[in-house]
Order: structure tokens, then sequence, then C-alpha cells
């Protein structure tokens, strides 16, 4: 299933979000790198992180174990994230990135609430991610779409803070 978003001018077709399949893991490769690599820039992480170093065999087997979506703007992959349902009733994003050339144009917006839909349309009743903390306009973006400050680690080198969105019963 495709899902077409809208753009802030109501332009139709700028924004398809699938969910993905072994055959996108190149290109969510490709996607991730580069994402993450802005913001191991932007964050000031001078650690290793396990997003630059993941391989193809690692990305489909998160397509055959999580919920994994693409979107694309114009026709163009841009943009991914994965979504992991856990036994307690509440899921934990990873690897969401948006291609840096992409960003600013909803993209982010669009594949977060996406996943806000599939998530509440399971009964989950909160979901959570981790960022760098010193990445201001990551944690603002956050805020935007939600979510919360739940705690802070320093368990990969640099200051992460666990992020948290709860879904009320509408």
């Amino acid at each position: 299933m495709v899902i077409i978003y809208m753009d802030v001018t109501g332009a139709c077709d700028q924004i398809k979000i699938k969910k993905a399949e072994p055959g996108d893991a190149k290109i969510i490769q490709e996607i991730v790198r580069a994402a993450f690599k802005k913001y191991v820039k932007d964050a000031g992480i001078t650690e290793k992180i396990n997003a630059l170093t993941e391989t193809i065999k690692d990305i489909k087997n998160d397509i055959r174990t999580k919920e994994v979506f693409i979107a694309s703007f114009r026709g163009v992959p841009a943009g991914t994230i994965r979504v992991e349902i856990k036994p307690d009733n509440t899921a934990f994003i990873t690897r969401f990135g948006v291609l840096p050339e992409y960003q600013n144009n909803g993209i982010g917006k669009a594949l977060l609430n996406h996943a806000d839909k599939q998530l509440v349309s399971r009964g989950i009743k909160k979901v959570y991610l981790h960022t760098a903390s010193r990445y201001r306009e990551l944690i603002c973006f956050y805020y935007n779409m939600g979510f919360y400050v739940d705690s802070t680690t320093k368990d990969r080198g640099y200051t992460r803070v666990l992020m948290v969105k709860e879904y009320f019963p509408g």
C-alpha cells in the first residue's frame, strides 16, 4: 500500500510512503548513511554510531522483523523509518532519517505521522526513540511532533535523550 501525503501548499503526490521490501535495502542504507552523517556532524558526535556501519543483511533482517517504511519525495526515495513493536504494547523508533538535501520538506513529519497511524491502529500506548541531546533542532522537531524527554543516557559515549510519545484512547 502506498500512502500519499500533501505538502503545505496542498499539492498532491509530493510525498509517498510505502512499506519497505527486501529490494529496498540498498536505498535505505544510502538514506540512513547520508542522514546519519549529517546527524553526527550537527550533533557534534565523535563516537562511532551503529547506523553508519549496518549492512544490507542487517537492513533486510529489520525489514523482516520490524515495520520499515520508505518515503519518496517527487518520485525520489528520500526518507525512512523503522518501528519495532515491543511485547509490552509499546514501540521503538530507530534509523529515522531523511536525505539532507530533502530535509524541511515535510518528509520527516509525514513518516512520523504514518508511524503514528500504524501504531494507534494496533493499540500501541507509547512510542520511544533516542536522539542526541545536543541536537537542538531535532529535539524541537520531536517536541512539535508530540514527544517529550523521558530520560538521558551516556551508554553510547555521548548524551542521548530518550523521548516518548503517548497515545491516548480517543
